[in-house]
């Protein structure tokens, strides 16, 4: 394999859960032609005893179990270098600009935890950097490793066939994404904006930027403002 090809590393207790829907579409074409590496490293494989314990009853009481630090420890040491991360809800809420940052690295980390979590030491010891998807708790943290891996999938160069649709999409530049329409021009009484059939591409791109700014502000008031503060830093203003 290159060292140049970029590679998610997932630590999971379910490695046949990949690559799961990462072997479909855009991502599964771009693994089938080398574009990407995915490895997976079995949690239980680092176990010690002969039941292949991964979790112990917590410390202080309470219900549920919680994954031991040895075994995390020794299959994190396993995985290699790059970026590490644990995913969970009380991560810092993944970004579009964070799976920027992880697509340009040559690869990746991704420990997925079960049952109640994993012991802080290993966070700790470790440097994990924690992530979440946003709030709201999954069974684990494979399917957030699978939404993560296919945000940085399709912004490698060689995936997406025209990567000019990449600049416009929800998140670039602070802001959503524009409305789309297709054939039929007039579907259900509602017809296509005009300003779409008129092949004016100044006054196409003016609108389709109105629509962005307009989605943004009523849709995501947090991200407006940002999109606001952002503008007056760089000595630019919107009304």
């Amino acid at each position: 394999m290159s060292a140049l090809v970029w590679t998610a590393r997932v630590i999971t207790l379910f490695p046949e859960m990949f690559p799961g829907p990462l072997g479909c579409s855009l991502a599964g074409a771009a693994l089938a032609a080398g574009l990407w590496h995915l490895e997976t490293v079995d949690i239980r494989a680092f176990a010690s005893d002969k039941h292949r314990s991964v979790d112990d009853a917590p410390f202080g009481g309470g219900p549920g179990m919680v994954m031991r630090p040895d075994v995390l420890d020794r299959a994190l040491g396993a995985a290699g270098s790059g970026p590490a991360i644990y995913l969970s809800p009380r991560g810092r809420r993944l970004a579009q600009s964070r799976v920027q940052e992880l697509a340009a690295a040559p690869c990746v980390t991704l420990l997925c935890g079960r049952y109640e979590g994993v012991d802080e030491r290993v966070i700790e010891a470790r440097g994990l950097e924690e992530l979440s998807l946003g709030d709201f708790v999954l069974s684990g943290g494979e399917p957030a490793a699978l939404a993560l891996v296919d945000a940085c999938v399709r912004l490698l160069p060689g995936v997406v066939g025209d990567r000019a649709t990449l600049s416009e999409e929800s998140f670039e530049q602070g802001l959503l994404e524009y409305p789309h329409y297709t054939r039929p021009q007039l579907w259900e009484g509602r017809a296509v904006p005009e300003v779409l059939l008129s092949g004016h591409h100044d006054r196409i791109r003016q609108w389709r930027q109105e629509q962005r700014e307009r989605a943004t502000r009523e849709r995501r008031p947090d991200l407006w403002e940002r999109h606001l503060a952002a503008l007056s830093a760089s000595g630019r203003q919107k009304d």
